[in-house]
Protein backbone atom coordinates (compact mmCIF):
# COMPACT_ATOMS: atom_id res chain seq x y z
CA UNK A 1 0.00 0.00 0.00
CA UNK A 2 1.38 3.30 -0.83
CA UNK A 3 0.58 6.91 0.67
CA UNK A 4 -0.81 9.35 -2.37
CA UNK A 5 0.35 12.52 0.29
CA UNK A 6 1.97 12.86 3.87
CA UNK A 7 0.21 14.96 5.73
CA UNK A 8 2.21 17.32 7.99
CA UNK A 9 -0.20 18.90 10.85
CA UNK A 10 1.00 22.46 11.98
CA UNK A 11 -1.04 23.90 14.72
CA UNK A 12 -1.11 27.84 13.91
CA UNK A 13 -3.24 29.20 16.89
CA UNK A 14 -7.26 28.37 16.87
CA UNK A 15 -6.43 26.06 13.42
CA UNK A 16 -4.67 23.46 11.95
CA UNK A 17 -3.35 23.76 8.49
CA UNK A 18 -2.33 20.51 6.72
CA UNK A 19 -0.31 21.55 3.37
CA UNK A 20 -0.56 18.43 1.59
CA UNK A 21 2.14 18.89 -1.18
CA UNK A 22 3.56 22.29 -2.40
CA UNK A 23 0.78 22.07 -5.58
CA UNK A 24 -2.23 20.70 -2.94
CA UNK A 25 -4.40 23.04 -1.15
CA UNK A 26 -4.27 22.70 2.58
CA UNK A 27 -7.48 20.93 4.93
CA UNK A 28 -7.72 23.65 7.80
CA UNK A 29 -9.62 22.52 11.04
CA UNK A 30 -10.85 24.93 13.84
CA UNK A 31 -9.57 23.70 17.23
CA UNK A 32 -12.89 21.94 19.21
CA UNK A 33 -12.76 20.60 22.87
CA UNK A 34 -12.89 16.77 21.70
CA UNK A 35 -10.02 14.88 20.56
CA UNK A 36 -9.73 15.06 16.25
CA UNK A 37 -8.03 12.43 14.08
CA UNK A 38 -6.39 13.72 11.15
CA UNK A 39 -6.06 11.11 8.32
CA UNK A 40 -4.49 11.25 4.85
CA UNK A 41 -7.29 13.08 2.06
CA UNK A 42 -6.15 9.83 -0.10
CA UNK A 43 -5.20 6.31 0.65
CA UNK A 44 -4.11 4.81 -2.72
CA UNK A 45 -4.73 1.27 -3.20
CA UNK A 46 -2.37 -0.36 -5.98
CA UNK A 47 -3.18 -3.56 -7.50
CA UNK A 48 -2.48 -4.86 -11.05
CA UNK A 49 -4.24 -2.03 -13.36
CA UNK A 50 -6.77 -1.23 -10.46
CA UNK A 51 -6.65 1.55 -8.84
CA UNK A 52 -8.81 1.88 -6.08
CA UNK A 53 -9.49 5.41 -4.05
CA UNK A 54 -10.97 5.53 -0.29
CA UNK A 55 -12.86 8.74 -0.26
CA UNK A 56 -11.75 10.90 2.92
CA UNK A 57 -13.65 12.16 5.55
CA UNK A 58 -12.52 15.71 5.39
CA UNK A 59 -13.97 18.32 3.08
CA UNK A 60 -11.34 20.13 1.67
CA UNK A 61 -11.57 24.55 1.78
CA UNK A 62 -10.19 25.34 -1.92
CA UNK A 63 -8.84 28.69 -2.98
CA UNK A 64 -9.75 28.63 -6.32
CA UNK A 65 -12.60 31.02 -6.93
CA UNK A 66 -16.67 29.67 -6.71
CA UNK A 67 -17.91 32.43 -7.15
CA UNK A 68 -19.79 31.27 -10.49
CA UNK A 69 -20.51 27.46 -9.12
CA UNK A 70 -23.30 26.71 -10.90
CA UNK A 71 -21.93 27.51 -14.26
CA UNK A 72 -18.71 26.46 -13.90
CA UNK A 73 -19.97 23.16 -12.77
CA UNK A 74 -17.52 21.73 -15.73
CA UNK A 75 -14.81 23.82 -14.70
CA UNK A 76 -14.78 22.05 -11.41
CA UNK A 77 -15.51 18.61 -12.72
CA UNK A 78 -12.17 19.07 -14.19
CA UNK A 79 -10.52 19.90 -11.41
CA UNK A 80 -12.21 17.30 -9.09
CA UNK A 81 -10.70 14.83 -12.04
CA UNK A 82 -7.04 16.11 -12.07
CA UNK A 83 -7.13 15.53 -8.31
CA UNK A 84 -8.41 11.97 -7.75
CA UNK A 85 -6.45 9.10 -8.00
CA UNK A 86 -5.49 7.25 -11.39
CA UNK A 87 -4.56 8.24 -15.07
CA UNK A 88 -7.82 9.56 -17.28
CA UNK A 89 -8.00 9.06 -20.61
CA UNK A 90 -10.04 11.61 -23.00
CA UNK A 91 -10.48 11.49 -26.34
CA UNK A 92 -10.52 14.61 -28.93
CA UNK A 93 -13.58 15.47 -30.41
CA UNK A 94 -14.39 17.97 -33.58
CA UNK A 95 -17.92 18.65 -33.28
CA UNK A 96 -21.12 17.93 -30.98
CA UNK A 97 -21.60 14.48 -32.48
CA UNK A 98 -18.41 12.73 -31.44
CA UNK A 99 -18.37 14.63 -28.47
CA UNK A 100 -21.94 13.35 -27.31
CA UNK A 101 -20.75 9.89 -28.48
CA UNK A 102 -17.63 10.52 -25.94
CA UNK A 103 -19.91 11.05 -23.40
CA UNK A 104 -21.87 8.38 -24.08
CA UNK A 105 -18.98 6.20 -24.27
CA UNK A 106 -18.29 7.03 -20.58
CA UNK A 107 -15.54 9.09 -20.57
CA UNK A 108 -15.54 11.58 -17.57
CA UNK A 109 -13.45 14.47 -20.33
CA UNK A 110 -13.15 15.31 -23.17
CA UNK A 111 -11.07 17.56 -25.59
CA UNK A 112 -11.10 19.54 -28.52
CA UNK A 113 -8.71 18.96 -31.03
CA UNK A 114 -7.39 21.65 -33.64
CA UNK A 115 -6.25 19.27 -36.16
CA UNK A 116 -8.96 17.38 -36.18
CA UNK A 117 -11.87 20.59 -35.98
CA UNK A 118 -9.62 22.54 -39.06
CA UNK A 119 -10.01 18.75 -40.89
CA UNK A 120 -13.99 18.68 -40.18
CA UNK A 121 -14.97 21.88 -40.40
CA UNK A 122 -12.59 23.40 -43.37
CA UNK A 123 -11.47 20.72 -44.92
CA UNK A 124 -8.25 22.01 -44.43
CA UNK A 125 -4.94 21.18 -42.63
CA UNK A 126 -3.89 22.05 -39.16
CA UNK A 127 -1.25 25.19 -40.11
CA UNK A 128 -2.40 28.20 -38.63
CA UNK A 129 -5.63 28.52 -41.13
CA UNK A 130 -8.78 28.32 -39.12
CA UNK A 131 -9.24 31.55 -36.63
CA UNK A 132 -10.24 31.50 -33.02
CA UNK A 133 -13.61 32.32 -34.32
CA UNK A 134 -14.57 29.46 -35.76
CA UNK A 135 -12.34 27.60 -32.36
CA UNK A 136 -14.72 29.30 -30.24
CA UNK A 137 -17.85 28.67 -32.31
CA UNK A 138 -17.18 25.46 -32.75
CA UNK A 139 -16.44 25.03 -29.37
CA UNK A 140 -20.05 26.08 -28.16
CA UNK A 141 -21.46 24.21 -29.95
CA UNK A 142 -19.94 21.32 -28.74
CA UNK A 143 -19.77 22.35 -25.05
CA UNK A 144 -24.09 22.34 -25.39
CA UNK A 145 -23.82 19.15 -26.48
CA UNK A 146 -22.85 17.33 -23.48
CA UNK A 147 -22.45 17.76 -19.68
CA UNK A 148 -18.85 16.08 -19.71
CA UNK A 149 -15.71 19.18 -19.36
CA UNK A 150 -14.03 20.09 -22.67
CA UNK A 151 -10.66 21.05 -22.90
CA UNK A 152 -10.50 23.05 -25.27
CA UNK A 153 -7.34 23.74 -28.28
CA UNK A 154 -6.63 27.13 -27.80
CA UNK A 155 -3.84 26.91 -30.27
CA UNK A 156 -0.85 29.77 -29.52
CA UNK A 157 -3.23 32.06 -28.50
CA UNK A 158 -4.21 33.40 -31.76
CA UNK A 159 -1.69 36.69 -31.37
CA UNK A 160 0.62 37.93 -28.45
CA UNK A 161 0.00 37.97 -24.74
CA UNK A 162 -3.23 40.49 -25.12
CA UNK A 163 -4.81 38.14 -28.05
CA UNK A 164 -3.96 35.38 -25.40
CA UNK A 165 -6.14 37.06 -22.77
CA UNK A 166 -9.32 37.39 -25.07
CA UNK A 167 -9.19 34.13 -26.34
CA UNK A 168 -9.11 32.77 -22.70
CA UNK A 169 -12.18 34.66 -22.11
CA UNK A 170 -13.66 33.26 -25.23
CA UNK A 171 -13.69 30.35 -24.09
CA UNK A 172 -14.87 30.44 -20.65
CA UNK A 173 -17.91 32.11 -22.52
CA UNK A 174 -18.10 28.72 -24.52
CA UNK A 175 -18.67 27.13 -22.11
CA UNK A 176 -14.91 25.50 -21.80
CA UNK A 177 -13.70 23.40 -18.46
CA UNK A 178 -9.97 24.33 -19.92
CA UNK A 179 -7.85 25.82 -22.69
CA UNK A 180 -4.50 24.69 -24.15
CA UNK A 181 -2.36 26.90 -24.87
CA UNK A 182 1.18 26.60 -26.71
CA UNK A 183 4.31 28.42 -27.52
CA UNK A 184 4.19 27.98 -31.97
CA UNK A 185 4.84 31.24 -33.88
CA UNK A 186 2.18 32.18 -36.07
CA UNK A 187 1.70 30.30 -38.69
CA UNK A 188 1.02 27.37 -35.80
CA UNK A 189 1.29 23.94 -36.99
CA UNK A 190 0.45 20.37 -35.82
CA UNK A 191 2.87 19.21 -33.38
CA UNK A 192 4.21 16.18 -35.00
CA UNK A 193 4.69 17.93 -38.48
CA UNK A 194 7.28 19.93 -39.60
CA UNK A 195 8.59 23.45 -40.30
CA UNK A 196 7.40 24.64 -36.03
CA UNK A 197 9.16 27.10 -34.90
CA UNK A 198 8.69 28.85 -31.17
CA UNK A 199 8.23 31.86 -29.36
CA UNK A 200 10.98 33.25 -27.02
CA UNK A 201 11.26 31.88 -23.28
CA UNK A 202 10.38 35.34 -21.96
CA UNK A 203 7.08 35.86 -24.69
CA UNK A 204 5.99 32.06 -23.95
CA UNK A 205 6.28 32.47 -19.97
CA UNK A 206 4.47 35.77 -20.65
CA UNK A 207 1.51 34.69 -22.60
CA UNK A 208 0.96 31.93 -19.79
CA UNK A 209 1.03 34.81 -16.75
CA UNK A 210 -1.91 37.00 -19.42
CA UNK A 211 -3.89 33.55 -18.98
CA UNK A 212 -3.66 33.52 -15.21
CA UNK A 213 -4.55 37.19 -15.31
CA UNK A 214 -7.55 36.82 -17.71
CA UNK A 215 -8.46 33.75 -15.83
CA UNK A 216 -8.87 36.12 -12.53
CA UNK A 217 -10.42 39.04 -14.53
CA UNK A 218 -13.45 36.39 -15.61
CA UNK A 219 -13.86 35.29 -12.50
CA UNK A 220 -13.61 31.79 -13.70
CA UNK A 221 -11.15 28.69 -12.80
CA UNK A 222 -10.57 27.60 -16.35
CA UNK A 223 -8.13 25.16 -16.16
CA UNK A 224 -4.67 26.41 -18.20
CA UNK A 225 -2.50 23.74 -19.67
CA UNK A 226 0.40 25.34 -21.06
CA UNK A 227 2.29 23.45 -23.84
CA UNK A 228 5.63 23.49 -25.61
CA UNK A 229 6.72 22.78 -28.92
CA UNK A 230 10.07 23.32 -28.22
CA UNK A 231 11.44 19.76 -28.17
CA UNK A 232 10.88 19.39 -32.13
CA UNK A 233 11.97 23.19 -32.39
CA UNK A 234 14.41 23.52 -30.19
CA UNK A 235 15.56 20.43 -27.68
CA UNK A 236 14.38 18.51 -25.17
CA UNK A 237 16.45 20.79 -22.57
CA UNK A 238 14.68 23.62 -23.59
CA UNK A 239 11.21 21.68 -23.12
CA UNK A 240 12.12 20.85 -19.66
CA UNK A 241 13.03 24.01 -18.53
CA UNK A 242 9.76 26.36 -20.27
CA UNK A 243 7.90 23.38 -18.56
CA UNK A 244 9.08 24.33 -15.12
CA UNK A 245 8.74 27.98 -16.02
CA UNK A 246 5.08 27.60 -17.12
CA UNK A 247 4.29 25.89 -13.56
CA UNK A 248 6.09 28.49 -12.00
CA UNK A 249 3.93 31.09 -13.77
CA UNK A 250 0.72 29.23 -12.49
CA UNK A 251 -0.18 26.75 -15.37
CA UNK A 252 -2.36 24.03 -13.77
CA UNK A 253 -1.51 21.38 -16.38
CA UNK A 254 1.87 20.54 -18.44
CA UNK A 255 2.35 19.16 -21.73
CA UNK A 256 5.59 19.05 -24.17
CA UNK A 257 4.28 17.88 -27.21
CA UNK A 258 6.07 15.32 -29.67
CA UNK A 259 8.71 13.57 -27.09
CA UNK A 260 9.86 10.74 -28.74
CA UNK A 261 11.26 8.18 -26.11
CA UNK A 262 10.19 6.63 -22.91
CA UNK A 263 13.12 8.11 -21.47
CA UNK A 264 12.00 11.90 -22.71
CA UNK A 265 8.84 11.12 -20.85
CA UNK A 266 9.96 10.22 -17.80
CA UNK A 267 12.15 13.04 -18.06
CA UNK A 268 9.37 15.51 -18.57
CA UNK A 269 7.23 13.52 -15.72
CA UNK A 270 9.94 14.57 -13.27
CA UNK A 271 9.82 18.44 -13.67
CA UNK A 272 7.71 20.05 -11.18
CA UNK A 273 6.32 16.76 -9.75
CA UNK A 274 3.26 18.47 -7.99
CA UNK A 275 1.87 19.57 -11.10
CA UNK A 276 -0.26 17.49 -13.47
CA UNK A 277 1.48 15.83 -16.95
CA UNK A 278 -0.56 15.43 -19.58
CA UNK A 279 0.62 12.52 -22.80
CA UNK A 280 -0.47 13.06 -26.19
CA UNK A 281 -1.12 9.51 -27.63
CA UNK A 282 -1.14 10.75 -31.79
CA UNK A 283 -2.27 7.85 -33.48
CA UNK A 284 -1.04 6.28 -36.11
CA UNK A 285 2.48 6.93 -36.72
CA UNK A 286 3.56 10.53 -34.56
CA UNK A 287 6.68 10.84 -32.81
CA UNK A 288 5.67 10.16 -29.06
CA UNK A 289 5.81 6.17 -28.80
CA UNK A 290 2.20 4.93 -28.47
CA UNK A 291 1.69 3.56 -24.34
CA UNK A 292 -0.98 2.21 -22.93
CA UNK A 293 -2.83 3.83 -19.65
CA UNK A 294 -0.89 1.43 -17.05
CA UNK A 295 2.79 2.60 -18.80
CA UNK A 296 1.55 6.18 -18.70
CA UNK A 297 1.06 6.47 -14.94
CA UNK A 298 3.98 4.59 -13.99
CA UNK A 299 5.66 7.28 -15.91
CA UNK A 300 4.16 10.08 -13.93
CA UNK A 301 0.99 11.38 -16.62
CA UNK A 302 -2.30 12.87 -15.15
CA UNK A 303 -4.28 13.12 -18.01
CA UNK A 304 -4.26 11.63 -22.01
CA UNK A 305 -5.20 13.03 -25.30
CA UNK A 306 -6.09 10.40 -28.17
CA UNK A 307 -6.17 13.38 -30.86
CA UNK A 308 -6.85 11.47 -34.45
CA UNK A 309 -8.85 8.49 -33.31
CA UNK A 310 -12.16 9.58 -34.20
CA UNK A 311 -11.65 12.04 -37.09
CA UNK A 312 -9.31 9.01 -38.31
CA UNK A 313 -12.15 5.91 -38.03
CA UNK A 314 -14.43 8.38 -39.28
CA UNK A 315 -12.23 9.47 -42.35
CA UNK A 316 -12.07 5.52 -43.25
CA UNK A 317 -15.75 4.64 -42.86
CA UNK A 318 -16.90 7.46 -44.82
CA UNK A 319 -14.37 6.06 -47.83
CA UNK A 320 -15.69 2.86 -47.14
CA UNK A 321 -18.98 3.88 -47.41
CA UNK A 322 -18.88 5.86 -50.53
CA UNK A 323 -16.64 2.59 -51.85
CA UNK A 324 -19.33 0.93 -51.29
CA UNK A 325 -22.54 3.40 -52.85
CA UNK A 326 -19.99 3.77 -55.85
CA UNK A 327 -20.41 -0.01 -56.59
CA UNK A 328 -23.94 0.11 -56.09
CA UNK A 329 -24.23 -1.20 -53.07
CA UNK A 330 -24.68 -0.20 -49.29
CA UNK A 331 -22.61 -0.51 -46.47
CA UNK A 332 -22.63 -3.54 -44.89
CA UNK A 333 -24.63 -4.01 -41.34
CA UNK A 334 -21.76 -4.25 -39.35
CA UNK A 335 -20.50 -0.61 -40.43
CA UNK A 336 -23.50 0.52 -40.48
CA UNK A 337 -26.27 1.41 -37.22
CA UNK A 338 -29.57 0.76 -38.11
CA UNK A 339 -31.93 3.77 -37.98
CA UNK A 340 -33.36 3.18 -34.54
CA UNK A 341 -29.98 3.22 -33.24
CA UNK A 342 -29.06 6.48 -35.00
CA UNK A 343 -32.46 7.91 -33.71
CA UNK A 344 -31.51 6.68 -30.29
CA UNK A 345 -27.85 8.22 -30.41
CA UNK A 346 -29.47 11.53 -31.35
CA UNK A 347 -31.85 11.67 -28.80
CA UNK A 348 -34.63 11.11 -30.93
CA UNK A 349 -36.91 9.52 -28.50
CA UNK A 350 -35.99 11.49 -25.60
CA UNK A 351 -36.87 14.47 -27.72
CA UNK A 352 -40.29 12.75 -28.19
CA UNK A 353 -40.85 12.12 -24.76
CA UNK A 354 -40.02 15.53 -23.36
CA UNK A 355 -42.40 17.02 -26.47
CA UNK A 356 -45.07 14.87 -24.76
CA UNK A 357 -44.89 17.53 -21.70
CA UNK A 358 -46.13 20.63 -23.95
CA UNK A 359 -48.42 18.85 -26.41
CA UNK A 360 -51.58 20.56 -27.36
CA UNK A 361 -55.41 20.07 -28.47
CA UNK A 362 -54.93 21.54 -31.89
CA UNK A 363 -59.20 21.76 -32.48
CA UNK A 364 -58.15 24.83 -29.63
CA UNK A 365 -56.20 26.47 -31.84
CA UNK A 366 -57.21 29.71 -33.47
CA UNK A 367 -57.43 29.81 -37.55
CA UNK A 368 -57.67 33.28 -37.64
CA UNK A 369 -54.20 33.36 -39.38
CA UNK A 370 -50.87 32.46 -39.64
CA UNK A 371 -49.32 33.32 -36.31
CA UNK A 372 -46.02 31.53 -36.44
CA UNK A 373 -43.85 30.89 -40.04
CA UNK A 374 -43.76 27.91 -38.99
CA UNK A 375 -47.86 26.91 -39.47
CA UNK A 376 -46.67 25.23 -43.20
CA UNK A 377 -44.79 22.83 -41.20
CA UNK A 378 -47.26 21.42 -39.65
CA UNK A 379 -47.32 19.05 -42.50
CA UNK A 380 -47.26 14.99 -42.05
CA UNK A 381 -46.17 12.46 -44.52
CA UNK A 382 -45.64 9.06 -43.38
CA UNK A 383 -45.18 10.13 -39.88
CA UNK A 384 -42.48 12.77 -40.56
CA UNK A 385 -42.72 16.59 -40.54
CA UNK A 386 -41.17 18.61 -43.06
CA UNK A 387 -40.18 22.44 -43.42
CA UNK A 388 -39.68 24.47 -45.96
CA UNK A 389 -37.95 27.72 -45.14
CA UNK A 390 -36.10 28.72 -48.55
CA UNK A 391 -37.30 28.66 -52.50
CA UNK A 392 -34.95 25.52 -53.17
CA UNK A 393 -35.85 23.40 -50.48
CA UNK A 394 -37.41 20.08 -52.07
CA UNK A 395 -41.43 20.42 -52.70
CA UNK A 396 -43.74 18.40 -50.75
CA UNK A 397 -46.07 16.13 -51.81
CA UNK A 398 -49.16 15.86 -50.00
CA UNK A 399 -51.02 13.02 -51.97
CA UNK A 400 -50.06 11.81 -55.51
CA UNK A 401 -51.90 12.82 -57.92
CA UNK A 402 -54.53 10.92 -59.30
CA UNK A 403 -53.71 10.08 -63.20
CA UNK A 404 -57.31 9.50 -65.21
CA UNK A 405 -56.73 7.54 -68.61
CA UNK A 406 -58.59 7.25 -71.90
CA UNK A 407 -60.96 10.28 -71.18
CA UNK A 408 -63.22 11.79 -73.81
CA UNK A 409 -62.54 15.90 -73.03
CA UNK A 410 -66.32 16.12 -75.12
CA UNK A 411 -68.02 14.86 -72.36
CA UNK A 412 -68.25 17.56 -69.54
CA UNK A 413 -68.65 15.16 -66.91
CA UNK A 414 -65.21 13.46 -68.51
CA UNK A 415 -64.17 17.44 -68.62
CA UNK A 416 -64.88 17.80 -64.75
CA UNK A 417 -62.68 14.77 -63.72
CA UNK A 418 -60.25 16.04 -66.15
CA UNK A 419 -59.92 19.07 -64.33
CA UNK A 420 -60.06 17.71 -61.12
CA UNK A 421 -57.12 15.48 -61.41
CA UNK A 422 -54.88 17.77 -61.97
CA UNK A 423 -52.16 19.02 -59.27
CA UNK A 424 -52.23 22.39 -57.93
CA UNK A 425 -48.95 24.08 -56.77
CA UNK A 426 -49.50 26.31 -53.50
CA UNK A 427 -46.55 28.81 -52.42
CA UNK A 428 -46.28 31.03 -49.44
CA UNK A 429 -43.65 33.41 -49.41
CA UNK A 430 -43.38 35.74 -46.05
CA UNK A 431 -43.56 39.01 -46.07
CA UNK A 432 -39.44 39.12 -45.01
CA UNK A 433 -38.27 37.18 -48.59
CA UNK A 434 -38.51 33.54 -47.14
CA UNK A 435 -40.48 30.42 -48.44
CA UNK A 436 -42.81 29.22 -46.04
CA UNK A 437 -44.35 26.24 -47.70
CA UNK A 438 -44.21 24.84 -51.30
CA UNK A 439 -46.64 21.60 -51.93
CA UNK A 440 -48.37 19.98 -54.76
CA UNK A 441 -51.66 18.50 -54.23
CA UNK A 442 -54.76 17.36 -56.29
CA UNK A 443 -57.13 19.95 -57.36
CA UNK A 444 -60.15 19.09 -55.29
CA UNK A 445 -58.60 18.87 -51.97
CA UNK A 446 -58.06 23.16 -51.96
CA UNK A 447 -60.88 22.88 -50.11
CA UNK A 448 -59.29 20.81 -47.32
CA UNK A 449 -56.06 23.07 -47.19
CA UNK A 450 -58.82 26.05 -46.12
CA UNK A 451 -58.02 25.03 -42.74
CA UNK A 452 -54.40 25.08 -42.59
CA UNK A 453 -54.43 27.93 -44.89
CA UNK A 454 -57.33 30.45 -43.69
CA UNK A 455 -56.56 32.47 -46.47
CA UNK A 456 -57.27 29.88 -49.24
CA UNK A 457 -61.18 29.99 -47.44
CA UNK A 458 -64.10 30.55 -49.77
CA UNK A 459 -61.96 30.00 -53.37
CA UNK A 460 -63.86 28.84 -55.76
CA UNK A 461 -61.40 26.46 -57.56
CA UNK A 462 -63.61 24.78 -59.77
CA UNK A 463 -64.75 27.70 -61.38
CA UNK A 464 -61.01 29.16 -61.65
CA UNK A 465 -60.19 25.96 -62.99
CA UNK A 466 -63.13 25.69 -65.91
CA UNK A 467 -62.01 29.25 -66.85
CA UNK A 468 -58.63 28.50 -66.93
CA UNK A 469 -56.83 28.21 -70.69
CA UNK A 470 -56.64 25.08 -72.09
CA UNK A 471 -54.08 22.90 -74.13
CA UNK A 472 -54.43 21.15 -77.50
CA UNK A 473 -56.11 17.85 -75.35
CA UNK A 474 -58.62 20.59 -73.40
CA UNK A 475 -56.78 20.53 -70.23
CA UNK A 476 -56.01 23.65 -68.42
CA UNK A 477 -52.76 25.07 -69.02
CA UNK A 478 -49.51 23.99 -66.61
CA UNK A 479 -47.86 27.29 -65.36
CA UNK A 480 -51.04 29.00 -65.24
CA UNK A 481 -51.37 31.18 -61.94
CA UNK A 482 -55.28 31.09 -60.47
CA UNK A 483 -54.69 33.09 -57.43
CA UNK A 484 -51.79 35.19 -56.29
CA UNK A 485 -52.77 38.10 -53.54
CA UNK A 486 -51.07 39.00 -50.38
CA UNK A 487 -53.16 37.69 -47.17
CA UNK A 488 -54.00 39.80 -44.18
CA UNK A 489 -50.62 39.04 -42.43
CA UNK A 490 -48.87 40.14 -45.37
CA UNK A 491 -48.17 36.82 -46.89
CA UNK A 492 -48.47 36.39 -50.55
CA UNK A 493 -50.34 33.26 -51.64
CA UNK A 494 -50.19 31.45 -54.73
CA UNK A 495 -51.39 28.89 -56.60
CA UNK A 496 -51.02 27.62 -59.90
CA UNK A 497 -52.15 24.86 -62.27
CA UNK A 498 -48.97 22.45 -62.62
Amino acid sequence: MEMGCNPIVRNSGTNFSIPICPRHRSFTFSLSPHPIQILAPTVLVHQPQLLVSSPSPLIPKTSYSTSSITSDSSVKALRLLLESPGIHQGPACFDALSAKLIQQAGFRFCFTSGFSVSAARLGLPDVGLISYGEMVDQGSLITQAVSIPVIGDGDNGYGNAMNVKRTVKGFIEAGFAGIILEDQVAPKACGHTQGRKVVSRDEAVMKIKAAIDARKESGSDIVIVARTDSRQAVSLEEALWRSRAFADAGADVLFIDALASREEMKAFCEVSPFVPKMANMLEGGGKTPILNPVELEELGFKIISYPLSLIGVSIRAMEDALAAIKGGRVPPPGSLPSFDEIKETLGFNKYYEEEKKYMVNNSQSSTAGYSSPTYAARISRGGYEQKSTKAEDQIIDLLPPVVYDNINTNSSRDRMSWIWSRTLRIKITGKDGLQKLDVRIPAGFLEGMSRIIPGLAGVNIMEMLEDAPIDADGSPQSGKILLDFNDAVGDRIQVLIE
